[in-house]
């Protein structure tokens, strides 16, 4: 059996200024927006144009439940892990677009890894692997 997770939904309060944190100041790949009505969109997007990675789902968040969890999706732990060549490189970006850093990059027994919040608030793991 050959089967992956290919792609998440993550709560966000509005689509646009979702695009504009993950695209931007990310520098992830808008992979979709398409309109499903008039206030509904699907919102894709990726850490790259590859194909083989997990794609995030961007889902306007719809109703009091929904709204309260944007930014607390997981209880406060870290949610998403985001792979990297070069943290250096990825960390100097995030500092430049005004992402907030919680733990400056640190080296562990797997490799090099950075704390960092989205817009939102979400906390995501940036590692470069020691392989």
């Amino acid at each position: 059996m050959n089967r992956k997770i290919a792609q998440l939904s993550l709560l966000v309060r509005d689509y646009d200024e979702a695009i504009s944190f993950y695209v931007e100041k990310l520098g992830f790949v808008l992979i979709e927006d398409t309109p499903l009505s008039q206030t509904k969109r699907w919102v894709v997007v990726a850490p790259s144009t590859g194909g083989e990675g997990c794609r995030l789902l961007l889902a306007k968040a719809v109703g009091d439940e929904q709204v309260s969890r944007v930014g607390n999706q997981t209880g406060g732990r870290v949610f998403l892990f985001l792979f990297t060549d070069d943290i250096h490189r990825d960390h100097q970006r995030l500092v430049a677009h005004g992402v907030r850093i919680d733990r400056e990059p640190s080296v562990e027994a797997y490799g090099t890894v950075l704390v960092f919040q989205d817009l939102y608030g979400n906390l995501w793991d940036m590692i470069q692997p020691n392989n």
